[in-house]
């Protein structure tokens, strides 16, 4: 994206690159995320991600909202992360955690936070987005890996855990309820 494009709210990117993090939860800015201060563009994602992440969503958001658990978010909403606000692939919150104004993006971290491995993605910028994530609260990461078809799940306090193809992959207690085989979110 062009720096001086404007935003879906007619919002453009200061010309240093810098804004307040109250100033971007307010406005938010098309194509960016806000990490340390800093305005951080986000590619364009390829078909394959945007496929995936439709996939997660259609399985995902069925459940959550015929058990009426809250909300599933797309890749256009921002969270407050610590320090940062993040736009996860897709997320979803609890209808406790909503916030009450719903205009801007979220004070909050999702509860669950689903990220889907682009090609510019380096594992570090994966690896250092889900500690972030759980540092601030959220209580479950999926990472979805197209090339190896594999969800690598995270929760705080506990090792990850790689699920494959023909493994099942379950809500806990954080999506009450919910499994999907892993497979079906690479068809």
């Amino acid at each position: 994206m062009n720096p001086q494009a404007s935003s879906a709210q007619g919002m453009p990117p200061p010309e240093t690159g810098r804004m307040m993090a109250e100033e971007f939860l307010k406005n938010d800015v098309e194509g960016y995320e806000y990490v340390k201060g800093e305005l951080v563009p986000m590619p364009p994602a390829a078909i394959l991600h945007g496929k995936i992440s439709v996939s997660v969503i259609r399985h995902l958001d069925l459940h959550v909202y015929q058990n009426q658990l809250g909300y599933v978010y797309t890749a256009e909403t921002s969270f407050r992360v610590g320090e940062r606000l993040l736009k996860p692939d897709v997320a979803f919150v609890a209808t406790a955690r909503v916030p009450e104004d719903e205009t801007k993006g979220s004070p909050v971290p999702p509860d669950l936070a689903i990220e889907v491995v682009s090609p510019t993605d380096s594992q570090w910028d994966v690896s250092d987005k889900v500690q972030a994530y759980l540092d601030a609260g959220t209580r479950m990461v999926w990472v979805l890996d197209p090339v190896l078809q594999t969800v690598a799940v995270y929760r705080p306090d506990e090792a990850f855990q790689l699920l494959q193809r023909g493994d099942t992959l379950t809500g806990e207690d954080v999506v009450e309820g919910f499994s999907c085989e892993v497979a079906r979110f690479f068809e």
